[in-house]
């Protein structure tokens, strides 16, 4: 959805972002830590400061490094921040992990954040959603627009490299945070989503973190681990040295044989073929 030469007035678009988050009185933010909703929940806090709430939604699927993350990103901003506990596993359509699987998890998201919103008084649940992301394959964008979320970023035309640029004016610290998804989209479709598989990909991918590689997905096709990084970042992983460690890391997380996605870290790629 990124469009060649295209102007876009980033302070116009944050003024009138936040006459609109003043003219719906109070809004709740549905906050994932992410630069996308981040930035939302800064301009919400600008445009209302108390009236605006961040919540998380902490699940199965959320890696408790990211949950740390949302904590401090919200401190930063300086908007008040509640945590509501969500169980995605509870729903055995989620668990079967069809292909539209984020929308059942966005529907747990939803049944959460709206009976809160309605008990404190919040007008509207906004989200972090942006233009970039519609034309990706997201079913969890159908369950947000059915539970009434509102998309601000989509509204003034901001594409993510829009959101980054903004943050970045903004002096938001994770302006260039990596784009990140839930633990559940690690597991190939029709495979069954248990606690157990999502703590393997959690400690699969803390391990390789920590040996330097800020971006990676472990990919878990029963039992079999696909490590993607940045194209840059293949030689340093396949390094005999660096890739004996990662094959140790994995097999001591629980996958059977570790394999290197040769063609890179993307986004959606087990929605490749599906």
């Amino acid at each position: 959805m990124e469009t060649a030469n295209r102007t876009f007035d980033l302070r116009d678009a944050y003024d009138r972002m936040v006459a609109a988050m003043r003219g719906r009185g109070r809004v709740l933010v549905a906050f994932s830590g992410g630069v996308d909703s981040g930035l939302v929940a800064r301009v919400a806090h600008d445009a209302l400061g108390d009236d605006a709430l961040a919540v998380l939604a902490d699940a199965e699927s959320l890696a408790r490094w990211e949950l740390a993350e949302a904590v401090s990103e919200a401190a930063e901003i300086g908007i008040r921040l509640e945590t509501v506990r969500v169980s995605e596993l509870a729903n055995p359509q989620y668990v079967a992990n069809p292909t539209n699987r984020c929308y059942f998890c966005r529907q747990e998201l939803g049944a959460a954040l709206k009976p809160l919103a309605a008990e404190l008084g919040f007008h509207a649940i906004a989200d972090g959603v942006n233009v970039s992301d519609l034309g990706d394959h997201r079913p969890g964008i159908q369950a947000m627009n059915e539970a009434g979320f509102w998309h601000p970023l989509v509204e003034f035309g901001f594409t993510k490299s829009d959101v980054r640029g903004l943050a970045r004016v903004l002096h938001l610290s994770f302006f260039d945070k990596p784009s990140n998804a839930c633990l559940s989209s690690r597991i190939a479709y029709g495979e069954v989503i248990t606690v157990e598989k999502l703590q393997r990909v959690e400690a699969a991918e803390e391990a390789i973190r920590a040996l330097g590689f800020r971006v990676v997905r472990v990919r878990s096709h029963d039992g079999v681990a696909r490590i993607e990084v940045p194209r840059a970042d293949i030689p340093r992983i396949v390094d005999p040295e660096i890739a004996e460690k990662v094959a140790v890391a994995l097999r001591e997380a629980g996958f059977l044989h570790v394999t290197i996605d040769l063609l890179g870290y993307r986004t959606g790629s087990m929605n490749e073929g599906a």
